[in-house]
């Protein structure tokens, strides 16, 4: 058994083209190696990730602020205790809202990428 409290958990930069600003830091919450990755990812205000895919299922739990999920069809708000599927290869991007931080879990499957960028 592993039991992890997410206050505990120090942030650390995520630095990335996937992102559309530099405010975003992320807390494993779960050590490498499993079947699984999840961590928490935050989000500074009105930073949001780009269009993108997954080579699994994704699932978002919003944990704190407003948040925007969006596809190709629709674009949603999303709030604290909010639960996000995103299906293998749906194309998605997912953010805070502009007055807003947001936070959310995200668990995928491990083997591949964990995610492929599909604009700059």
């Amino acid at each position: 058994m592993n039991i992890v409290s997410m206050k505990d958990v120090s942030k650390n930069p995520l630095i990335s083209s996937l992102f559309t600003g530099k405010d975003v830091t992320v807390q494993p919450l779960i050590p490498e190696g499993g079947d699984y990755n999840m961590s928490i990812v935050n989000f500074g205000r009105g930073v949001r990730n780009k269009f993108h895919v997954h080579e699994s299922d994704q699932i978002l739990i919003v944990t704190s602020g407003t948040g925007i999920v969006a596809t190709e069809d629709e674009q949603r708000t999303v709030t604290v205790g909010d639960v996000i599927l995103f299906l293998k290869g749906e194309k998605h991007w997912h953010g805070a809202a502009e007055d807003s931080e947001f936070s959310h879990i995200f668990i995928t499957k491990t083997g591949g990428k964990k995610y492929i960028q599909l604009e700059d």
